[in-house]
């Protein structure tokens, strides 16, 4: 291959580099942002934290991306209300679980839901060995340390698989909705629909902490790491990133928050359970890598 060929080669790799970071960086920053939002349980409660952040994401995100309502048809407000109590039940859920899980357990367990979808529509058993594989190391994060006080919280788990089963909705209804309706004014009319949904449970669980400066501070920082500023940066790679590679980085999620929980909580877990969440990352990418 000549000097000439390699030097657009060359050029488009490097082109790649800011996309890529920037999908990592959204990665980190959704984790870290739940690690962060976890602190806030102890205040007001899961129900309230999940309540803060959605309704501080949907209050930036309306002033910043100023949605056109009135051009929205019937179909589009049923499309934005179906993303929006997805985006409620996913977040909702996943809180619960993170408030009885370790951060990276809780995830890793929730993968199971968009990697579970993407073998159901692609019909290959070739995927569905990868679900089996991921599957055997949530069953292997289950049987971690059984004999003593540490076995995974039973409630915890069942609130990672709804949050899984609400993610795979997300995509659903995220996908069938951005045929129709820009993605930024989608997802901003979807958050106002969560943070409406949520506020009877955040009340009730929150209360007047939700008042409180520092809660109000540390939910605000919780919006932007969580929210608005994964969602800027993936927007901006997918532009230019094939939707396999995207795909690809978004499986390192378990990964990510595991370090986060190690980092942000203190959550330092047992080889065993390292194993487990290394397995159910390399089922998510080798789904990925396979499919067509």
């Amino acid at each position: 291959m000549t000097t000439a060929s390699r030097a657009p080669e060359a050029a488009q790799s490097r082109s790649q580099i800011v996309p890529v970071v920037s999908v990592l960086g959204s990665v980190l920053s959704v984790q870290f942002g739940a690690a962060f939002a976890s602190t806030l349980f102890s205040a007001v409660g899961a129900g309230g934290a999940v309540f803060l952040r959605l309704t501080v994401a949907a209050l930036i995100l309306g002033l910043l991306v100023r949605p056109r309502w009135w051009r929205w048809w019937r179909s589009h407000r049923q499309g934005i209300l179906a993303l929006g109590v997805a985006l409620a039940v996913m977040n909702s859920a996943f809180y619960e679980a993170v408030a009885r899980l370790p951060l990276g357990t809780a995830v890793t367990i929730e993968f199971m839901g968009p990697l579970t979808l993407a073998a159901l529509l692609s019909r290959r058993l070739r995927d569905g060995v990868w679900v089996l594989a991921a599957l055997a190391g949530v069953v292997l994060l289950g049987l971690r340390e059984n004999s003593s006080a540490e076995s995974l919280d039973l409630v915890g788990v069942a609130f990672a698989l709804t949050a899984g089963a609400a993610w795979a909705g997300y995509i659903i209804a995220g996908s069938n909705l951005a045929r129709r309706v820009p993605s930024a004014d989608g997802l901003t009319g979807a958050s106002i629909v969560a943070a409406v949904l949520m506020i009877p449970l955040g009340v009730v669980s929150g209360g007047s902490e939700l008042f409180d400066p520092r809660v109000l501070a540390v939910g605000a920082g919780v919006a932007l790491l969580s929210s608005v500023i994964p969602y800027s940066l993936e927007l901006r790679a997918l532009k230019v990133m094939s939707k396999k590679v995207f795909s690809v980085l978004i499986a390192l999620e378990p990964a990510a928050a595991t370090l986060a929980g190690v980092i942000v909580l203190g959550q330092v877990l047992g080889l065993q359970s390292l194993a487990a969440i290394a397995l159910v990352v390399v089922a998510g990418v080798g789904s990925v890598l396979s499919s067509r």
